[in-house]
């Protein structure tokens, strides 16, 4: 049994190292454009089958977007980059309860001994990836800010030479937005891997039968930890668009 906390490399394309982390990533994005590309050949007045279940989870996440919002319009605009984050991010934490984690991948050997690099690993539990998310997070955040705002006005909020009391409230703003991507990455970091370890062992050391109250348990984190993801990011645009209201 071989954990480690940085993702594992599988191959190597020239000098670039394809992680096991990096493979799933792609093997997600393969998987939802092969769901969008047989829903576009076959889509229909009324739905059915996979039509039906991609129509209930747009229809819930939009949904749950404007009971954040309060404004249909809005939730709309917000609903392409939630909805993005929530389908990769919980897709992702649930590979680790696919069948062969930790258990299927190519032996090699690392310092005289040989270990087992496993080809299926959560993308969530690979800091790159959930740092990449957290910047886009934060990003988009800044984006709308400035959409509603307009570029002076939003950084003004950083950048303010009224007064000391503003001008150091001002610094603390633009260090909460960095904030924002460390809590963002290491939260959702931390919880998967430490799942994917917890899993790990438990299905080294007995494989059958008790794993599977674990397993449940890390579907439902995996479930709460993208929701969490979106709830934040969702909770921040809407501060943006407050802002823009007050200021009109």
């Amino acid at each position: 049994m071989n954990i480690s906390l940085a993702a594992e490399p599988i191959f190597h394309i020239g000098g670039f190292a394809v992680t096991n982390t990096l493979l799933m990533s792609w093997f997600i994005i393969a998987f939802l454009f092969i769901i969008a590309f047989l829903l576009r050949k076959k889509l229909a007045v009324i739905p059915k089958g996979l039509q039906n279940v991609v129509e209930l989870v747009i229809e819930k996440l939009l949904d749950f977007i404007e009971s954040v919002t309060g404004d249909r319009r809005q939730a709309k605009k917000f609903f392409p980059l939630i909805a993005t984050i929530f389908i990769f991010v919980i897709l992702s934490n649930w590979l680790e309860i696919v069948p062969g984690l930790g258990t299927i991948g190519i032996w090699e050997e690392h310092h005289g001994e040989r270990i087992l690099v496993p080809f299926i690993r959560s993308a969530s539990a690979d800091l790159n990836v959930t740092l990449a998310i957290a910047v886009i997070s934060v990003v988009s955040i800044q984006f709308f800010g400035i959409a509603a705002l307009g570029v002076f006005k939003y950084a003004g909020k950083f950048i303010n030479f009224k007064g000391p009391i503003e001008f150091f409230v001002g610094i603390l703003e633009l260090i909460s937005e960095v904030a924002k991507i460390i809590s963002f990455s290491f939260r959702l970091f931390g919880n998967i891997f430490a799942g994917e370890v917890l899993l790990t062992i438990v299905l080294f050391l007995v494989p059958y039968l008790v794993p599977l109250p674990f397993l449940f348990l890390e579907i439902f984190v995996g479930f709460i930890q993208a929701l969490v993801f979106c709830m934040l990011t969702l909770v921040f645009l809407q501060v943006a668009t407050i802002a823009h209201d007050e200021h009109h």
